[in-house]
């Protein structure tokens, strides 16, 4: 389970974020290009956008069920 309390900086405020635990897989950014982006410097994904709509909001539902260590978060700030 994420920990909002170890998310990452670069992602924007509202409810999704990704915290410490990344593993730079991209399985994010594939369920989810428009909302997740990838850090190469140091090696994470970071929300990048925030959904809008109900379509949105279930294209960052999908990245979070594919996250294998669940460092998707779904209770930030919104």
């Amino acid at each position: 389970m994420a920990d909002k309390s170890a998310k990452w900086e670069l992602n924007v405020d509202g409810k999704f974020y990704v915290d410490d635990q990344c593993i730079a897989c991209d399985a994010c950014v594939a369920e989810a290009p428009n909302f997740f982006e990838m850090e190469d410097t140091e090696g994470h994904a970071f929300v990048k956008k925030q959904p809008s709509s109900e379509s949105e909001l279930q294209e960052c539902l999908n990245a979070l069920e594919a996250c294998p260590v669940e460092a998707i978060g779904q209770d930030g700030d919104s």
